[in-house]
Order: C-alpha cells, then structure tokens, then sequence
C-alpha cells in the first residue's frame, strides 16, 4: 500500500470518528520526539562538516551508536545527550508541548569568516 493511499485511509477514519487507543496516541509522541532529536543532531553534525565517525569519537561513543540515534532507532538518555551537546559545542533546547515538539541545539560559538 503506498503511503498516499495509507494517509487516506488513515483521514478517512479519523474523518468517520475513529479514535486512535491512547497507547497508539503516546507512540506517536515519542516517535515524533525521536525523530526530532534525530534531525537536530543530524543538522548540526552536518553544519559542523562532521561525519558519524568523527562526532562518534568527539563524544565517546561509537559510529553506530551515533547511526542509531541519527535514525530514530534509539531514545539516549540524559548523560549521553550531554555528550552529544559537548561534542558538538552546543546547548541543546527541547521544548515538549502537547502538540508540538522542539529539538534544538544552538551553537556556542559563532565562527567569524
């Protein structure tokens, strides 16, 4: 089924009255938040000019380890998010709202051309 046809029928249900469980609902947020996180540590690695390899080792951790969080695949926990924003001279924002979720990290240093 191709995913156009997917989020049709998806809107058709939702259209209809069909409600989603709340443990569906939740999966989604966290979905979201992983994705979130991953496109931030992703942007920044490429602002950077840093492959996985290179930030892996500016952070202790490993290429894959670093793959995983890049994919979604993995939630980091706190000391390693630590990690990632040391090793990418950044402070990381996460602001969490109902509807909304953002992931930022915000340089600490600005590099004059």
């Amino acid at each position: 089924m191709s995913h156009s046809r997917w989020k049709s029928l998806r809107e058709r249900k939702l259209v209809e009255g069909f409600t989603e469980s709340e443990d569906v609902t939740e999966a989604r947020r966290e979905i979201r938040l992983s994705m979130a996180l991953a496109k931030a540590v992703y942007d920044r690695r490429t602002e950077l000019g840093l492959t996985q390899t290179e930030l892996a080792e500016r952070s202790g951790l490993t290429q894959a380890k670093i793959s995983r969080i890049e994919g979604s695949d993995t939630i980091p926990t706190l000391p390693l998010l630590a990690k990632l924003a040391k090793a990418l001279d950044a402070t990381l924002n996460i602001a969490l709202d109902s509807d909304d979720t953002q992931v930022t990290f915000t340089a600490h240093h600005t590099d004059a051309a």
